[in-house]
């Protein structure tokens, strides 16, 4: 008998697993809270509310402006989107605002090569009081995503309970497992428990998540870009070796394009964004967008280091007295981001460094590819003494690589 219960347990436990293969690469693509909101007022405002419309002119964008082909591939509805429920109790939308239903919005996506994102909320009520996924509607929400073709679930936790939590975020991702369908699974799970062990199991989220909302929401504003990266870099040590190829931490949307950075904060973001190894959803209006804010999310050194196959997250490795941090990330082939970053408010800072003193190794020579201005930086010994110019709340990253070991020959 003991032996039947243990297989039993091993059998549920694998179910538990969401072994869908999905996200080997942090996910890039759009998402609509941060810029958009929970605007429903369609009377007023047709053009921002959150709308069929809205995602269809979203998705036009991604095709048609280059970002779906340097990989930003999802479009992702967040909260707002729900009508109620039908009388057999499957969700619908809201009829108004999406007058041709979900399903007719996946097609779309896909028409376009691109991937839709849904939202629900593993409670009584979304964050903004709409049907929630109660534990009872679990699954019937998982089939009614897959019949719709959606690729994406976002599950937020507001209105829920640690134990409907601990329930609900395993059996979703059992039941989306179930419906056959490849479809990533977002889960706001540890944000809602402070992110950290004990009450956190990162062990288990990784098997059953695809990517995690850790910490709070990202407001439209530089003191809370550096919020959240300061609770990721106090806490490095338990995040940074959890996340991995199909399992992110998630720092929250990009706000690049909106109203609350400076070029430089937009900058550093992206950049700091990019060697957490984290998720790159936009969240910004894609239809106004400038020049010089779509030149820093299609960055294509930036997006290729963000998509590195290793799937390692950086970490921060000096903080000087001169509130300049320098942060790394392991990159395929030997290479490397590294990320030189001011917290200074005053004026341009020159950074005095050597690769030493950022522990690489002496037996290389290396070169060093600006990733914002393209400029290379070559004969990079260990010992060399390099010094770079880091406006304030700015950074500077390179993509370093290693060309040949100390004493070899050049071709």
């Amino acid at each position: 008998m003991l032996l039947k219960t243990v297989v039993l347990l091993a059998l549920v436990a694998h179910v538990l697993v969401l072994e869908n293969g999905l996200l080997r690469k942090p996910p890039m693509g759009w998402l609509a809270w941060e810029r958009f909101r929970c605007n429903t007022n369609c009377e007023e405002d047709p053009k921002n509310c959150i709308s069929e419309r809205l995602f269809m002119e979203m998705a036009d964008h991604l095709a048609q402006d280059g970002w779906r082909d340097l990989g930003y591939i999802y479009l992702n509805i967040d909260d707002c989107w729900i009508g109620g429920r039908d009388a057999k109790g499957n969700l619908v939308p809201d009829p108004k605002r999406f007058p041709n239903g979900i399903a007719f919005l996946a097609d779309y996506a896909h028409s376009l090569g691109l991937k839709l994102g849904i939202y629900e909320d593993m409670g009584n009520f979304t964050c903004m009081g709409y049907p929630g996924t109660t534990l009872d509607k679990v699954v019937q929400d998982a089939q009614t995503f897959a019949a719709w073709k959606v690729d994406m679930l976002k599950l937020d936790g507001c209105f829920s309970t640690p134990k409907e939590r601990a329930q609900g975020y395993p059996k979703m991702a059992a039941a989306l497992n179930a419906t056959g369908r490849p479809i990533a699974f977002s889960c706001s799970w540890p944000a809602y428990e402070g992110g950290l062990p004990p009450k956190v199991n990162y062990t288990l989220l990784a098997e059953i998540c695809n990517l995690w909302r850790n910490y709070d929401d990202i407001q439209d504003s530089w003191s809370s870009v550096l919020s959240i990266l300061d609770w990721f870099v106090d806490n490095q040590d338990i995040l940074q070796p959890v996340a991995g190829p199909g399992h992110w931490n998630d720092p929250d949307m990009l706000l690049i394009g909106n109203f609350g950075l400076s070029f430089e904060q937009a900058r550093a973001q992206m950049a700091l964004w990019t060697v957490l190894a984290a998720p790159l959803f936009m969240s910004t209006d894609l239809r106004t967008i400038s020049a010089q804010n779509m030149d820093i999310l299609q960055n294509p050194l930036m997006i290729k280091i963000n998509q590195d196959p290793l799937g390692i997250q950086g970490r921060r490795i000096r903080k000087e007295k001169s509130r300049i941090e320098v942060f790394m990330r392991p990159l395929a082939n030997g290479a490397s981001a590294l990320v030189f970053f001011s917290r200074r408010t005053d004026m341009p800072y020159h950074y005095h460094s050597s690769l030493a003193q950022l522990n690489f190794n002496s037996s290389h020579t290396y070169e060093a590819q600006n990733v914002y201005t393209g400029d290379v930086i070559s004969g990079l010994h260990s010992k060399t003494n390099f010094t770079v110019i880091i406006n304030p709340s700015g950074v500077v990253m390179w993509y370093l690589y290693p060309v040949r070991k100390l004493g070899t020959p050049q071709h």
